[in-house]
């Protein structure tokens, strides 16, 4: 029970087209939004979502802007779900930790279960079922995470104009959004525009890019604060975790196997 036999990556990627599979398919969105379609609906996702689909249904999935994603297939996962179903990751990040590192290790692994791709598959189907039941969250807190999600790349995007002309006390958003996802809405702010930034690193294609480039487009106006807060949450420069990833590529066949993680105090 709830064994991964397939772990992949999708880079900037706009269309998938209609298919199914003979086991579970699990699908965390790590950057950008689309639609996943199916047979009598559809669900609109975003960056931190996770859509669980079960076996032999049918379904495609489409973007204008385009997203990034890891998507694991799991045999005989202990979930009772008859369409497909959006979980949100917490703000911690536990769910997308768990996937990150299910992908490392199947990549290692390919095709061969191990006791540890064994526990990663357990660990993210409880974590989903945790999701299910999970309380909704307000709805003013979706909102406020569907803008930071759609505007982060905009350097010029003023985060505290905006919470200000929302219908509520300043105050009073800033602690429910944190109550809610763990963290201000500043720092869900800086962590998905980080976020975007590694995932633009990481899928560089053994092509080295220029540092200011990617702070500019993930929304950072100053490459040099770039460097530092990424410094803060992964442990390294943004240089230093290209020249790794791009280390990881060359060892690794197909260049697949890419972990990307937070240091461990941040």
């Amino acid at each position: 029970m709830n064994e991964i036999i397939y772990a992949g990556k999708h880079l900037i990627t706009f269309s998938v087209s209609r298919h199914a599979h003979s086991s579970w398919e699990f699908i965390y969105c790590t950057s950008g939004s689309g639609r996943l379609i199916f047979d009598g609906g559809e669900i609109t996702y975003q960056a931190g979502d996770v859509i669980a689909i079960p076996p032999l249904l049918y379904h495609q999935n489409e973007s204008v802007s385009g997203f990034t994603n890891i998507h694991l297939n799991i045999r005989d996962a202990a979930l009772n779900l008859k369409v497909p179903t959006l979980i949100r990751d917490d703000g911690n990040h536990f769910i997308l930790d768990a996937f990150t590192a299910a992908f490392y290790h199947f990549g290692l692994n390919p095709g061969r279960q191990t006791m540890v791709l064994s526990a990663y598959a357990n660990l993210i189907v409880g974590l989903i079922l945790d999701g299910l039941n999970a309380p909704l969250r307000n709805p003013i807190v979706d909102e406020i995470m569907n803008s930071i999600v759609l505007s982060y790349p905009d350097e010029n995007f003023e985060l505290d104009q905006y919470l200000r002309s929302l219908h509520f006390n300043y105050d009073y958003l800033r602690k429910l959004f944190k109550r809610e996802v763990g963290v201000t809405p500043h720092q869900f702010l800086v962590d998905t525009r980080l976020q975007a930034a590694a995932e633009r690193l990481a899928g560089s294609e053994g092509r080295v890019v220029n540092i200011s480039d990617v702070a500019h487009l993930c929304g950072f106006r100053e490459p040099l604060y770039f460097s530092k807060v990424f410094r803060k949450k992964y442990g390294m420069s943004p240089s230093h975790f290209q020249a790794r990833i791009l280390e990881q590529q060359t060892a690794v066949p197909d260049g697949q196997s890419i972990k990307i993680s937070p240091a461990a105090d941040a």
